[in-house]
């Protein structure tokens, strides 16, 4: 058992992050670059992102790696940069985590739909393989795939990972609710296809990320735990569902306002809790101090 399932399998319920995308554009990432460019270029305002939620109480900090496979940096002509880029970006999280927190390795989707055959599954592992060595070799506690939808893209990268590292592997899907009151992904995939996928290619920790505020996260914990009782579940929501104003899309649940729901998320059945879009390291701050009972 690695380092996140032995806290977890103490009891402890374990706080991540939140929004990373967010604070390099402040920082000054323009919409045309490649945000993972900048663990080479500007490692240190990196670092200050990762640093700020350390500083924050997380127990547990993602990567800036979330978009660093071959076929994403293709766009930006940075496809022979896999590894580099990767191991760069597990080296600054680790670097902010210390002895204080744990990192968990972020590989996001190739926005290439494999279930359509746009390109060989082969190449798509072949990537998420390369991008697994890079976080691996990096120093990263554990990786996520994350932000997931189609649950055969899911599926190679578990089983991309699992060959190249025994390292804990985290999945998460993004659910949007149907008319009907159901959770599934873009792709049709429901809560249950994608738990039995995600364990039969050998996760070790699943749950969503993105999509939803956390009253919808806690829907989806409950039916996940409904359909198994001891899994470990990581659950990132966003501050919010997303509203459009003044021409920017916001997330509008304050720190003071999601902390508090995320006691019934952990309720539920949540492990590991944080935030994606709109959440802050006040968020994290927030939601440590409400868990913590301070």
């Amino acid at each position: 058992m690695g380092k996140i399932l032995s806290k977890i399998a103490e009891g402890k319920t374990l706080v991540s992050d939140g929004a990373w995308g967010t604070f390099l554009h402040q920082k000054g990432l323009k919409a045309e670059e490649c945000p993972e460019l900048w663990n080479l270029d500007r490692p240190e305002d990196v670092l200050e992102i990762a640093q700020s939620y350390v500083d924050a109480g997380a127990d547990l900090i993602l990567t800036n790696s979330f978009g660093a496979s071959p076929h994403k940096l293709e766009g930006y002509g940075l496809q022979d940069k896999v590894y580099e880029l990767n191991k760069a970006a597990a080296e600054i999280s680790k670097k902010a985590a210390g002895d204080q927190a744990l990192v968990l390795g972020s590989i996001g989707p190739t926005g290439i739909m494999v279930m359509m055959g746009e390109v060989p599954p082969q190449e798509i592992y072949k990537g998420f393989m390369e991008q697994a060595r890079g976080l691996a070799d990096g120093g990263v506690d554990g990786i996520v795939m994350e932000t997931m939808t189609d649950p055969e893209e899911a599926r190679l990268a578990i089983e991309a990972v699992k060959k190249v590292c025994d390292l804990e592997v985290a999945c998460t899907f993004t659910f949007s609710r149907t008319q009907t009151g159901e959770y599934r992904t873009m792709m049709g995939t429901g809560v249950e296809d994608f738990l039995e996928m995600a364990l039969t290619a050998g996760a070790d920790i699943i749950g969503a990320n993105c999509g939803n505020g956390t009253a919808g996260m806690i829907e989806i914990v409950k039916e996940i735990r409904a359909l198994n009782p001891s899994v470990p579940i990581l659950v990132h929501a966003n501050a919010g569902l997303p509203q459009y104003q003044d021409g920017k899309t916001v997330f509008p649940e304050s720190p003071i306002e999601m902390a508090p729901q995320i006691k019934d998320l952990v309720t539920a059945g949540a492990n590991l809790v944080g935030g994606c879009c709109g959440t802050t390291p006040e968020h994290i701050r927030q939601i440590v101090a409400e868990l913590s009972g301070n």
